[in-house]
């Protein structure tokens, strides 16, 4: 089973060279600490910067530096910062090749639930709209279950929409799958996780292969 990190690490494994990402909060947040050396890829937020780095070793951080989610980063060498408008335009301008998303909830028709729970104050919708609406390649990084144990993957979504139809994979702490012709593909297992812990956490269809290979990490 992976802890948030290692999460982060597979869906490294997502993203090609020369490719602009953005990543959302939560745990794509931590995507950034994980690419491969000599891999060129642009990282985007929101709030109006492209070229973010990994986070800021405690002690070097800059309280003026921050993405979308209010947290200190670094800029790589060469990162730009311009205002809302442009970064929206770039966004909604399908300019953004992979978005790294989390989750409350996903459905096996790809709708994803991620910005309200009814009764809970919310700070407010932020990008994450924009997002599912003009992302081609949305990868949803989530824990499979709540702490109640209940999964996340579900035949229809409980909570309020964010975006319907446009999640194609997602990355928990216990598997990778695709999400096609209205159920969810099991492509690969977390370390040390049988089918059958797979299977018992997911409420959604869930198709099986002959042979569920182990992530590589």
């Amino acid at each position: 089973m992976l802890d948030k990190n290692g999460i982060a690490r597979r869906i490294a494994q997502e993203v090609q060279n020369g490719q602009y990402v953005n990543l959302g909060i939560g745990i794509p947040t931590l995507v950034a600490n994980h690419i491969p050396e000599g891999l060129d890829v642009e990282f985007q937020s929101e709030n109006g910067i492209l070229g973010m780095g990994p986070f800021p070793i405690e002690g070097t951080e800059d309280a003026d530096l921050i993405n979308a989610g209010k947290q200190t980063i670094t800029a790589l060498p060469g990162a730009v910062f311009f205002d809302s408008a442009t970064s929206f335009a770039m966004i909604r301008g399908q300019h953004v090749q992979l978005t790294v998303l989390g989750a409350m909830e996903v459905s096996a028709n790809g709708d994803i639930a991620n910005w309200k729970i009814p009764g809970k104050m919310v700070k407010g919708m932020g990008g994450a709209m924009d997002l599912v609406a003009s992302a081609e390649n949305i990868v949803v990084a989530m824990m499979h279950t709540n702490r109640a144990g209940e999964s996340k993957l579900l035949s229809t979504c409980s909570l309020p929409l964010t975006g319907v139809g446009c999640v194609k994979r997602v990355v928990t702490n216990l598997a990778v799958m695709d999400i096609k012709d209205g159920a969810f593909h099991l492509v690969e297992r977390a370390p040390g996780v049988t089918v059958e812990e797979i299977v018992n956490a997911t409420d959604g269809a869930l198709i099986l292969p002959d042979l569920v290979p182990e992530m590589s990490l």
